[in-house]
């Protein structure tokens, strides 16, 4: 059965989005969203990551990497941090970012 799709409004950093959601979903994107946006106005706010877009890549890293850690101290006993010195992990972490980087261009090329 198909799934019905409704679009929804969601603000971030005082900007309108129109975001496609699978109905009945829309409580949890309304509240992911509002995530995002406090994380983003708290990066915004330290002053040390200026623009919009690397602010969002911020936001998405940690996001991520709190995801990655609850994910991990699910399925293993214990949690193993992770070293952002390993050069494993910082490989993935830059791949992740340029990721970030190229689709947060092409968004923001569709939306100007």
């Amino acid at each position: 059965m198909d799934q019905q799709i409704v679009p929804v409004k969601v603000l971030i950093l005082s900007k309108e989005y129109t975001v496609a959601c699978p109905k009945g979903q829309e409580k949890a994107l309304l509240a992911s969203a509002q995530r995002v946006d406090e994380e983003m106005r708290r990066i915004r706010d330290t002053g040390k990551v200026l623009g919009n877009d690397r602010i969002a890549v911020m936001v998405a890293l940690n996001l991520a990497n709190e995801l990655l850690l609850k994910t991990q101290s699910s399925a293993l006993p214990t949690p193993s941090p992770i070293n952002e010195t390993d050069p494993q992990t910082l490989e993935r972490l830059q791949g992740i970012q340029a990721k970030l980087d190229s689709a947060l261009k092409r968004f923001t090329a569709v939306n100007t």
